[in-house]
């Protein structure tokens, strides 16, 4: 959902403007695309440097049921990274914008539908579906790996839409390919963030996965409005995956 708000995840940011998220009850069948070294969604032992969007999907899953057990926003500070960032819609970091806010009555609901992850498993890029009372929409998440292998959130928006988004009958992961030569050794330490947050950029953040493959931008007007891409690796270019517009118009 979108984080612009103060109600959920985008609306997973959007009501008010703050994130919200969704809900998946049962398990979900997961078809994986990617490139033949990595066709295999391997089991992730935390240190070595694999895809697995399957442990990215149960993250999510696991996180839109903790919102429905401990609260919503008890939910989206838990999993969330140090410098984590949401929309108001101007971008903020959300530990600081969250701390200290009482959860809603009723959590959002969401459900996601795709995962893109890059070939060494440290970063992946969830869509799909959020719900709040009549209102629902569509986020997009991005999770970033840990030193436990575990993933938390790094960046979290999303919007409202006229009409649900309809639910695939089979979640799809897509994979990058893999950089040339690659051996699926282990990744390089991910360094926790120390000390004070430096002022945020108000304007832009970008990130990508160790590897290279996979990558993400946002860019934000000074009315709010702004863009969000991902790119992945693909047939050995860059190739864009998503790219979402939101107006400023549309914020709540």
């Amino acid at each position: 959902m979108p984080s612009d708000g103060s109600a959920g995840h985008g609306l997973r940011t959007g009501l008010n403007g703050i994130p919200m998220k969704r809900l998946i009850l049962g398990a979900v069948a997961l078809a994986i695309t990617s490139s033949p070294a990595m066709a295999r969604d391997r089991r992730d032992d935390g240190v070595s440097a694999h895809a697995n969007p399957s442990a990215v999907i149960a993250e999510e899953i696991a996180f839109a049921r903790l919102a429905q057990e401990k609260g919503q926003w008890t939910a989206f500070r838990e999993t969330a990274t140090k410098d984590a960032v949401m929309f108001t819609p101007q971008m903020v970091y959300a530990q600081d914008h969250l701390k200290g806010r009482a959860d809603p009555a009723q959590a959002v609901k969401w459900q996601p539908h795709q995962v893109w992850s890059s070939c060494d498993g440290s970063l992946a890029v969830t869509r799909g579906a959020w719900q709040s009372g009549d209102k629902s929409g569509w986020f997009t998440t991005v999770w970033q790996k840990q030193k436990n292998g575990k993933y938390k959130w790094v960046l979290d928006q999303g919007d409202e839409l006229p009409l649900p988004l309809e639910a695939p009958d089979m979640m799809v992961a897509k994979v990058a390919e893999c950089p040339p030569g690659y051996t699926g050794r282990r990744a390089p330490k991910i360094q926790d963030f120390k000390g004070k947050l430096p002022p945020i950029d108000p304007a832009r953040r970008s990130g990508q996965s160790l590897d290279g493959t996979l990558g993400w931008d946002v860019a934000v007007a000074p009315d709010g409005a702004r863009r969000f891409t991902v790119t992945m690796r693909a047939d050995g270019q860059r190739v864009t995956v998503q790219d979402i517009q939101i107006e400023a118009s549309a914020q709540k």
